[in-house]
């Protein structure tokens, strides 16, 4: 009578497990993290908040929670133009040790409210979007709105531009990057304007979705 044992008993497959294992200890290893350049003025550096409080410290904490491996690079600098942007874009991309593959530009909102030439904001953003561009590195682009007290005629010029430029270059466009903050007392700083820590959340939920697509998560 012939045996139905197969050849090879447990272990054999005991050694089989042996011989994979470090090969799925390593996977996670293998899975490389992301990295999301958050460049932009104080509303990106976190003006007067910890750094724990920033917008790229809560919003790389948002993504991680939902168990993606990204880090949020800050590279903002409180009262940047769009021409000090420009002129230290290329030494902040330089810099880094990994190829960002997301950046989100937050810049203009200086420019506006020292009612600087929207012509030469427009300039200096794009020669940014041409950069990353070049670099091949795709990019959210964080809108703002002119304040009323600027005229209809600035204000139209202005708001303008940012969907112009992100249309131009192929951009991700984050219509009004304080969108749900601007004008909420509760959520800003005594200043007014800057979002204080509830307030740099409701930026980050609200920005999280586009965030996400433009990561194509």
């Amino acid at each position: 009578m012939h045996s139905s044992r197969r050849p090879y008993g447990p272990l054999f497959r005991l050694f089989q497990l042996l011989a994979i294992l470090p090969l799925l200890w390593a996977a996670p290893a293998l899975a490389k993290e992301k990295l999301v350049l958050a460049f932009g003025d104080s509303l990106t550096a976190g003006y007067q908040l910890k750094p724990g409080e920033s917008f790229p410290a809560q919003l790389e904490a948002a993504l991680r929670k939902e168990g993606r491996a990204v880090r949020v690079h800050n590279a903002g600098v409180s009262g940047d133009t769009t021409a000090q942007g420009r002129a230290r874009l290329p030494w902040v991309l330089n810099s880094l040790k990994q190829k960002p593959d997301l950046a989100i530009v937050a810049l203009g909102a200086n420019d506006m409210l020292r009612g600087q030439s929207v012509a030469t904001a427009r300039t200096n953003l794009d020669a940014i979007l041409a950069e990353l561009n070049k670099r091949g590195i795709p990019v959210v682009m964080a809108g703002m709105l002119a304040a009323p007290n600027l005229g209809p005629a600035y204000g139209k010029e202005y708001n303008a531009m940012f969907p112009a430029l992100a249309k131009k270059h192929g951009a991700t466009l984050y219509p009004f990057f304080l969108n749900g903050v601007a004008a909420q007392k509760p959520l800003l700083l005594a200043d007014g304007m800057h979002p204080n820590p509830r307030g740099v959340s409701v930026m980050v939920n609200n920005i999280l979705p586009t965030v996400r697509r433009a990561l194509g998560q």
